[in-house]
């Protein structure tokens, strides 16, 4: 495909997004109908279509409209490239530009639409990331590094970094925590690598990495991952714990593919169905990694910042203050709960944790950290809590 058609499919593939589409199954279905595409213009139309969900409000000013059309001429622009060259027309490409497009297209304003922030949710997010809101929010225009964890199961970090160098991959050391690393170089053959087959190294956010780092774990504890996911923070858990952790999720089918990747990482995992919990109670820790906005990951899935609705904000709201009371009844007298998210508004984060001891004064907040993408990471939220007057 010419670069001009791969902007004329990208287009094509926002419009469905735009339309209510979900962006994954939007790529999915045109990669389907679309058998002339090959590997590399599957990945350059991918790469068009997030870098313009990502951008979605500055490039449909830039673009002259909220359009799949408009967001791909803004994200030209903004990018710095030949729009005149890329929509001529010819060879599958977009028609040219017409003088009413040049006429309505502008610069963003300052504040929510430069940073991407839909109008309702910019106050929000200024009073989380204050002064350095817009930043943060240029940040997040940006696609998100690739960041590895060592499993100290298999290997420390001199040794994952050692064993990606073999398979032609460059990582370097992230300071988030001692486990933390960021490619730099290959990461398209990391799923392919020795390093990752063997499981030495496993994908995760160095930020979502330091909060198992901060949780205090203690040997011989039992664990439980309340909303497990796919997995990431219990085999996290696990390397540190040198030992087995429960994992539950309500929705057991998001764990289908963790048995899988314990083998594979050498760690011990037993998955908890919902009816066994309090027959398994009391645990020493309990996390709950509780369904959140994403805030903290959006430059991974940009459509969710466009999907989120203040109603929608409120529900997650109510579920997570729900979530925290159920997994309290989990832990035992002296033992730990711990509150996270990916997300970077107080709505979600410090908010819910002041509603649940407000309610619960035999509760106390023993620590609480915070990380933004201004840190080099996602947005996480970590509150540990632990019982009034027990050591």
């Amino acid at each position: 495909m010419t670069p001009g058609a791969r902007v004329q499919a990208a287009i094509e593939i926002l419009d469905e997004i735009l339309e209510g589409k979900p962006a994954e199954q939007a790529l999915t279905t045109w990669a389907r109908r679309s058998r002339f595409a090959g590997s590399k213009d599957r990945a350059a139309i991918r790469d068009h279509v997030f870098d313009a969900l990502r951008g979605r409000r500055s490039l449909a000013a830039l673009g002259g409209a909220a359009t799949g059309r408009g967001l791909m001429i803004g994200l030209v622009r903004a990018q710095g490239g030949d729009v005149d060259g890329l929509f001529s027309g010819a060879g599958h490409a977009p028609e040219p530009i017409t003088e009413a497009e040049r006429a309505t297209a502008h610069d963003p304003a300052s504040g929510a639409e430069a940073a991407d922030i839909p109008d309702w949710l910019w106050p929000r997010f200024q009073a989380a990331l204050g002064a350095r809101a817009e930043e943060a929010g240029r940040i997040m225009q940006t696609r998100a590094p690739l960041h590895l964890r060592a499993n100290l199961l298999r290997t420390d970090r001199a040794g994952a970094i050692a064993a990606l160098a073999a398979d032609g991959i460059t990582a370097v050391t992230h300071p988030a925590c001692e486990t933390a690393l960021e490619v730099t170089e290959g990461a398209r053959q990391l799923a392919r690598s020795q390093a990752y087959l063997d499981g030495l190294v496993e994908l995760q956010d160095a930020a979502s990495q330091a909060i198992v780092a901060r949780l205090p774990l203690r040997p011989g504890a039992r664990v439980l991952d309340y909303c497990a996911g796919g997995g990431g923070k219990t085999l996290a858990l696990a390397a540190r714990m040198q030992g087995e952790v429960l994992a539950h999720d309500a929705a057991p089918q998001r764990m289908r593919d963790l048995p899988e990747r314990a083998a594979r990482a050498g760690a011990k995992v037993r998955l908890l169905a919902t009816e066994g919990l309090d027959r398994e109670a009391p645990f020493d820790l309990v996390l709950t990694d509780v369904p959140c906005s994403g805030s903290g990951s959006w430059r991974r899935a940009p459509d969710g910042k466009w999907a989120l609705s203040p109603e929608r904000l409120a529900d997650l709201g109510r579920i997570q203050r729900a979530i925290l009371q159920r997994a309290a009844e989990l832990v035992a007298a002296d033992g730990v709960l711990a509150y996270a998210t990916c997300s970077m508004l107080h709505d979600e984060n410090g908010d819910v944790v002041a509603d649940f001891l407000a309610e619960h004064t035999d509760w106390r907040l023993s620590n609480q950290e915070h990380w933004t993408v201004l840190d080099g990471t996602d947005g996480f939220f970590l509150a540990v809590l632990t019982r009034v007057g027990v050591r």
